[in-house]
């Protein structure tokens, strides 16, 4: 089945994470998502409980980021962090993998950091994003396998504040790894229409994009 361009609206997460955004922006964002019908509004949590606000009685799901952009925070404090954050409204969380306990091989710690958000969200769907450009190919899989362990129910590629966005062919690893249960979410450097599709196809079914208008109207 070929998507056409409008037809990407319901996969993607109209995403505000730049650190000087305001909340000008934010309602111009929340408005977007409910007249093109993207997914969800993806946001830093200082801005979630006016996105959550904007929302209520929408289509739109409130989405926050925890321990963003480099995740090296602790584990109690992204767990208070998500806490609040679903208290203010958000209705999924995107946390960041704690890539330094990762790559030292401290699957432990890894495992604890992810379950303490997954345990805070209180039922609500976690992302963990591993930032893939930072990754082999063995370490994706390695780090997919341990979100799923840990109760995530999406993996996702990138911040968008890294060395590398998302690539067709993480997001093809990603899903072989996860299988069909388990979301797979495209983030960092989808720009066009081309670029959601290629994800989707991918195995990709969710996407983050800031140029989401951009992608729906080519």
């Amino acid at each position: 089945m070929v998507l056409a361009p409008r037809d990407l609206a319901p996969f993607i997460d109209h995403t505000l994470l730049k650190p000087a955004a305001t909340t000008r922006e934010l309602v111009e964002l929340c408005s977007q998502a409910v007249r093109f019908g993207f997914y969800g509004v993806c946001v830093n949590p200082s801005l979630i409980s006016l996105a959550s606000w904007k929302l209520k009685g929408e289509t739109p799901v409130p989405i926050s980021v925890v321990g963003f952009p480099l995740g090296a925070t602790l584990p109690e404090v992204k767990a208070f962090e998500t806490r609040e954050v679903v208290r203010r409204g958000a209705e999924e969380i995107d946390m960041v993998l704690n890539l330094g306990a990762f790559k030292a091989g401290d699957d432990t710690l890894v495992l604890k950091d992810i379950r303490s958000v997954v345990q805070a969200a209180d039922g609500f769907p976690v992302k963990v994003i591993l930032e893939t450009a930072l990754l082999s190919d063995d370490e994706i899989v390695k780090a997919c396998k341990l979100c799923v362990d840990a109760g995530a129910l999406f993996v996702k590629t990138s911040t968008g504040f890294g060395p590398g966005g998302a690539t067709v062919e993480a997001v093809r690893l990603m899903r072989q790894t996860v299988g069909p249960d388990i979301g797979v979410k495209a983030s960092g450097g989808i720009h066009t229409y081309e670029d959601a599709l290629a994800m989707i196809e991918a195995g990709a079914n969710r996407i983050g994009a800031s140029a989401s208008v951009a992608i729906i109207s080519a």
